[in-house]
């Protein structure tokens, strides 16, 4: 039977993440205490851990980020929102999908506008990829080559992952394009879950798994297989299926946040720090990708225009949505795993 596994912190050495305890050289108070108002705490989920490892040095160059240090916390992403919700202290919250920003909001400590403003509360932005073993044996070309003998998927568990809700979005995305109908998606998304033999708790514990060696596909972000690359040349290849979906992922302060967490967020919202992210493989908000990014399939066009790009606001109506008819109780996810065994 395929179990979950939670995620705090990356321990595998192939994708070394950031790690839990504070950054070094926290400031200390008289007293000897660490100086809270010069500490972030960032609680996130686990695939942008390095590249907010990097936007974050590159802020505390600035000005604004003079002499502040990051106290961070990395894991599944609805594990991280819960943990929040349950007492975890957090500053400012980097999560994979909205509604594990809206959980906050519901206990009061994230503000109801928190989704306003240019982007929307977004502050980066990927899509779903596929990766295969190197030279891609099996001949992987898209969504429907999932279903064959011979496939066996990793995916994260969507109970506890964000990364596993946008992948499983995507193969329905890819049915209901072709014209089909619920009842479809629902035929092909359980074959594809009847050849999926692991379920792990985040985006990087399949990774890790995958890189060693379970299973023969991977539904993944584009990012976290750029990353994955770059860490390991060869590692694997991957694909940006001709339709796929836009992954959205939302970062907000929170209502009793230290002062420098607003200055932080805006940073983030800034050109240079997109630039950062896209060196990590992730989608610019704004702006082009900057020239040399490791790891991308095609350096001369590192992020490639889908055929056909999803997104949850205008082909799934939201997350509130999304997460009623896909992944609550009576969910047709919750109900597609159980009757396909993996649960």
């Amino acid at each position: 039977m395929i179990t979950r596994r939670s995620l705090l912190t990356t321990t595998a050495a192939l994708l070394p993440a950031v790690g839990l305890a504070a950054c070094s050289n926290v400031p200390k108070d008289a007293s000897g205490a660490a100086a809270s108002a010069s500490t972030i705490k960032l609680v996130g989920y686990s695939t942008p851990s390095a590249a907010n490892a990097a936007v974050s040095a590159a802020w505390t160059k600035t000005s604004d980020g003079n002499g502040v240090s990051f106290q961070t916390s990395y894991g599944a992403s609805g594990d991280q929102s819960r943990n929040v919700a349950n007492g975890q202290a957090a500053d400012y919250v980097h999560l994979s999908v909205g509604s594990d920003v809206s959980r906050l909001v519901d206990k009061g400590l994230v503000a109801k506008d928190w989704d306003g403003g240019t982007y929307k509360g977004i502050v980066t932005t990927t899509v779903v990829a596929i990766a295969v073993r190197p030279g891609n044996p099996l001949g992987i070309t898209g969504w429907a080559d999932l279903t064959k003998p011979g496939v066996k998927v990793v995916t994260p568990n969507p109970s506890s992952s964000g990364s596993a809700r946008w992948n499983i979005l995507a193969v329905w995305a890819h049915i209901a394009s072709l014209g089909g109908s619920d009842a479809d998606a629902k035929a092909f998304l359980f074959q594809v879950l009847k050849n999926t033999v692991a379920l792990p708790g985040s985006g990087r514990d399949a990774t890790t798994a995958f890189t060693g060696g379970t299973g023969n596909v991977l539904l993944s972000y584009e990012t976290e297989a750029i990353y994955a690359r770059q860490q390991q040349n060869g590692v694997f290849d991957y694909l940006v299926p001709k339709d796929t979906l836009l992954i959205e992922n939302p970062g907000a302060v929170t209502v009793n946040a230290t002062a420098k967490a607003k200055p932080w967020l805006d940073y983030v919202l800034s050109a240079p720090a997109q630039q950062i992210y896209a060196q990590y493989g992730f989608r610019p908000l704004i702006g082009t990708p900057p020239s040399g990014i490791k790891g991308v399939n095609d350096a001369s066009d590192p992020f490639p225009a889908p055929d056909h790009l999803f997104t949850i606001g205008k082909d799934f109506g939201g997350w509130s949505a999304v997460n009623t008819k896909f992944f609550g109780d009576n969910g047709i996810v919750t109900q597609l795993l159980s009757q396909a065994g993996k649960s």
